[in-house]
């Protein structure tokens, strides 16, 4: 698929604007648990360039190739702790609000580890970040393929 429109040149000033709302989101926020909660939203949304960047973003901010890959099943792995699985509970439930429950009990586990302010920024970065994933995947932005992606895998051994 090919890009339909290069959303971030035709209305330059707002996608800055969100930009710089995610960066001032993630100030103050504990990188890895920013990544691994924008990842997550990505991966629900099903946008492969969010989730390639927040992907990358995560290994930038120090976290494991072994948490990054089991993430899409975070639930029954031990690897995350009980305030990131608070967090990536209410991304998942935000991310998903046609087929969310009630929020309470979500809540009051965040409510468990995080101050007022650190609920209301994963809250906005939450929103921010579907709303980035809606704009990528509308106009078809794709990951750019380097070299690894390019060349073919080895060919299976002979049996």
């Amino acid at each position: 698929m090919s890009i339909r429109m290069e959303y971030w040149r035709t209305l330059p000033d707002e996608f800055r604007g969100l930009m710089a709302l995610q960066v001032r989101l993630k100030t103050g926020f504990d990188p890895k648990l920013f990544e691994l909660v924008s990842l997550r939203v990505a991966q629900i949304s099903e946008c492969p360039f969010c989730v390639d960047l927040h992907g990358t973003e995560a290994r930038k901010a120090g976290e494991t190739e072994r948490r990054i890959g089991a993430l899409v099943v975070w639930r029954d792995t031990p690897f995350f702790s009980p305030p990131e699985r608070a967090a990536l509970e209410w991304a998942e439930r935000l991310t998903r609000l046609g087929e969310s429950r009630s929020l309470d009990e979500p809540y009051a586990a965040l409510q468990a580890h995080f101050s007022d302010r650190q609920i209301a920024q994963l809250t906005f970065s939450i929103a921010v970040m579907n709303a980035m994933t809606r704009i990528a995947i509308g106009f078809g932005r794709t990951p750019v393929a380097d070299e690894a992606a390019e060349t073919p895998s080895a060919s299976p051994a002979p049996a």
